[in-house]
């Protein structure tokens, strides 16, 4: 994929097929306006494409606290995997003050070569938020380009937006959340060094500090599929507080089952499956080895 972070010295290629958002999380209605920009790829020949900002303009206007479900890492990795072929990120200061005329003929038009366009019925863009779906197909008229509108992907009578993800993230409600992303919610970090305390338990664990940007459930301990250099392990991750020399920090730690591989330094993907319960403090080393036993037979009867 081409990932495109400087507007200013890019110029396409190849006409495109483009979708316009901040697409975080790329939930289930981000992937229904995706898959009609493959479809359109496919059919007439373009490169599909996404256009998006490094930072939500949302945030970016203290519309809304900032905090994100992915990383743009994470985005771009997942667009990616989807067959997105072209993502353009913008910094938001750069274009927040452009017309939505200019953005459409110099930006859109100019740079990407966009032909074809597929954008939600809320779709907004340009200085003061002007541009819609309608102005966007006037200028299609002149400019030679096509506008598709889809409908919003809806979950029981309210629409599927980030905002309402994150609101059942803060909520805990793990399950709710992954149903309507689409797949489970996920955190991605290297792997470090922990206090060794799960080896001296018997539950030799993985350790994770998750970027700080991401948005996070509460803390507690849940079921959880783990992804690493291709291979995939069930597991057990207990999202929480991590005492350090240096003071505290929000951790992941993550028990494997049945591996035994030294994954120190390698990026980790774990996905929050099913909570189990709140994180507690323990009375004794032995009361915590029994409960990471019943943890551990409760994400088993889960899988």
């Amino acid at each position: 994929m081409n990932y495109i972070k400087d507007i200013d010295t890019f110029q396409a290629e190849k006409d495109s097929v483009v979708t316009l958002g901040k697409f975080d999380g790329v939930h289930r209605g981000h992937r229904k306006l995706i898959s009609r920009v493959l479809e359109i790829a496919e059919v007439q020949g373009l490169e599909p494409a996404v256009f998006t900002f490094d930072v939500s303009p949302q945030a970016a206007l203290g519309i809304r606290e900032r905090g994100l479900l992915m990383t743009n890492e994470e985005r771009s990795r997942f667009l990616e995997e989807l067959g997105i072929r072209l993502l353009v990120e913008c910094h938001f200061s750069a274009l927040r003050d452009m017309e939505a005329e200019a953005f459409v003929q110099s930006v859109l038009a100019g740079k990407m070569r966009a032909r074809h366009f597929v954008v939600g019925p809320d779709f907004r863009f340009g200085k003061g938020r002007r541009g819609t779906p309608e102005f966007l197909k006037d200028m299609g008229k002149s400019l030679g380009f096509q506008v598709d509108i889809l409908e919003k992907e809806m979950d029981r009578g309210r629409e599927i937006a980030s905002s309402y993800i994150r609101e059942e993230l803060l909520e805990g409600r793990i399950e709710k959340v992954n149903e309507l992303l689409g797949y489970p919610y996920f955190i991605t970090g290297e792997v470090i060094h922990g206090r060794h305390l799960g080896h001296k338990l018997g539950f030799p664990t993985i350790n994770q500090v998750p970027p700080e940007e991401k948005i996070l459930p509460p803390r507690g301990v849940y079921a959880s599929r783990i992804h690493v250099e291709g291979a995939v392990y069930r597991g057990v991750s207990n999202l929480g507080c991590k005492p350090t020399v240096h003071g505290e920090y929000e951790g992941l730690e993550t028990y494997l089952f049945q591996c035994d591989r030294d994954l120190y330094g390698k990026t980790a993907k774990v996905e929050l499956l099913r909570f189990l319960r709140p994180e507690r403090k323990f009375p004794s080393v032995e009361d915590l080895k029994e409960q990471l036993k019943c943890d551990v037979k409760a994400a088993e009867q889960i899988f």
